[in-house]
This record gives structure tokens, C-alpha cells and sequence, in this order.
């Protein structure tokens, strides 16, 4: 498949809006993975390289929160190796359905996502201590979480975020960065699936990769110092946008 400058101007800004927003809250593959779809890519294509460039950015906010000292290691820990083979089932079982079938099934998930991702509760204000006998609830949440990323994967974090605050008490803030480590293992796993399959297109990933490197540690910085509400306003528009796109693109 030939890189042309369309997909350059389409992709690259989409994607560093997408890491920003998920380094704060989640979600951001809402705006990344239909972002590579309106480019040109078929589904396999737009997933690959949507989870070569957001693993990059989910590293960059994984090692900023860590520095932070809000990442609980252990449940973390616990939960990412979880998440690794559920991821592997979740990608392969995507791509047995097939392209068109995916395409289909992005179309309707996108707008229930998001409204996930946009009225969700606002969380703890202050984290409970984790214990021991709350381990299996991790291995449960990162197996999971990390088969529905590997199958689609848009608002993964969120989700994560969500687990983390109401079944294991944590604060938003603390649940945001220990989900990180959890979704940065599940997207290695998807990613060298893909990659093994021939879905990456390389001189767009990489291009790519740097735009949400950029922004997962952006985002990273929004979420220690001003939160989430004005990102996810943000979200909520171009959101909004990318489905009608979408819909017009496969009623055509």
C-alpha cells in the first residue's frame, strides 16, 4: 500500500490528539483507530498501525505516571501479565472475522464507547489500600480488558479506569496510572500479532509513533496538574465528527 500526504495530513494530528486524550482519561483510540480508516486503510491495516503508534504513546504516559509515584506496582503487575494473552485471543479472533465484518462492527461500537467514556462517574477522590485477596480481581480485570482491546480496543483505558476505581477503590488518578503498565502490555501482545501478520504499514507507523509519543506525555502532564474535563469536551466533538464520517464513507 502506497504512504501518500492525504494520509499524513489525516492521520498524524489525529493521533496525537488521540494519545493526549488517552494518557488524561482513556478512550483515546475513538479518535485514532477511525482516524486511520478515513486515511484508506482497511480495518487489519488501520488496527496494526493504530496499535504500533498508540503502544509508543501509552509507554511515554506509563513512565511519567511511574515517576509520579501514583502507579501501584503490584495490582498493575499482576493485571498487565493478565492482559497479554487475553489480548492475543481478542486480535486473532478479529482477525478471523475479517475486514469487513470489523468495519461494520466499528461503526456501531464507536457512539456506544464513547458514551461510555463520556458519562461514566467521576471516582474516588481518595484510593482504599489494595490486599492480597483482591490479586484474583486484577488477573480477572487484565484478562478481560486485554481480550477487548486485542478485538477492538477504543476505550480500553477508560474501561480499565473504571474496574480499577469501583472494584478496587482506587482514586481517578491512581486507577489512570496503574491502568497504563496493564494496557501497555495488552497492546504489545496485539501489536506483535499484527506485526506477525503483516498489518503495520511501517512509513506511516513510525511517523506516527512520534506524534503519540508526543502526546502521551502531554497528557500524562494534564492529568497530574489540570485533569481530564476540558480534553474530553474536545473528545466529545471530534468524536462526533469521525462517526458521521464514518457513516456517510460506508452508506456511500
Amino acid at each position: 500500500m502506497q504512504v501518500t500526504l492525504n494520509m499524513y495530513l489525516i492521520v498524524l494530528p489525529m493521533v496525537f490528539l488521540a494519545s493526549t486524550v488517552d494518557a488524561i482519561a482513556g478512550g483515546g483510540g475513538l479518535i485514532s483507530l477511525p482516524a486511520y480508516t478515513l486515511a484508506g486503510l482497511n480495518y487489519d491495516f488501520a488496527s496494526g498501525n493504530n496499535k504500533f503508534s498508540s503502544t509508543f504513546g501509552t509507554l511515554m504516559a506509563t513512565i511519567r505516571y511511574f515517576k509520579s509515584g501514583k502507579l501501584l506496582v503490584v495490582p498493575a503487575a499482576i493485571a498487565a501479565v493478565a492482559a497479554m494473552p487475553g489480548s492475543w485471543l481478542g486480535t486473532r479472533a478479529a482477525m478471523a472475522l475479517g475486514n469487513r465484518v470489523m468495519q461494520i462492527f466499528m461503526l456501531f461500537a464507536i457512539p456506544v464507547v464513547g458514551a461510555l467514556v463520556l458519562f461514566r462517574g467521576k471516582g474516588r477522590e481518595e484510593s482504599k489500600p489494595i490486599t492480597q485477596r483482591q490479586y484474583p480481581i486484577c488477573v480477572l480485570i487484565g484478562f478481560v480488558i486485554g481480550f477487548y482491546d486485542g478485538f477492538f480496543g477504543p476505550g480500553t483505558g477508560t474501561f480499565l479506569i473504571v474496574l480499577f476505581t469501583h472494584l478496587l477503590g482506587m482514586d481517578m488518578v491512581t486507577a489512570s496510572a496503574t491502568a497504563k503498565p496493564v494496557n501497555l502490555l495488552s497492546n504489545i501482545a496485539s501489536l506483535a500479532t499484527r506485526i506477525a501478520a503483516g498489518n503495520v504499514l511501517f512509513a506511516l507507523a513510525f511517523p506516527a509513533m512520534a506524534c503519540s509519543i508526543l502526546g502521551g506525555s502531554l497528557g500524562a502532564k494534564l492529568a497530574l496538574t489540570k485533569g481530564a474535563r476540558l480534553i474530553r469536551a474536545v473528545m466529545l466533538g471530534v468524536l462526533v465528527l469521525l462517526t458521521v464520517r464514518l457513516a456517510m464513507e460506508w452508506l456511500a
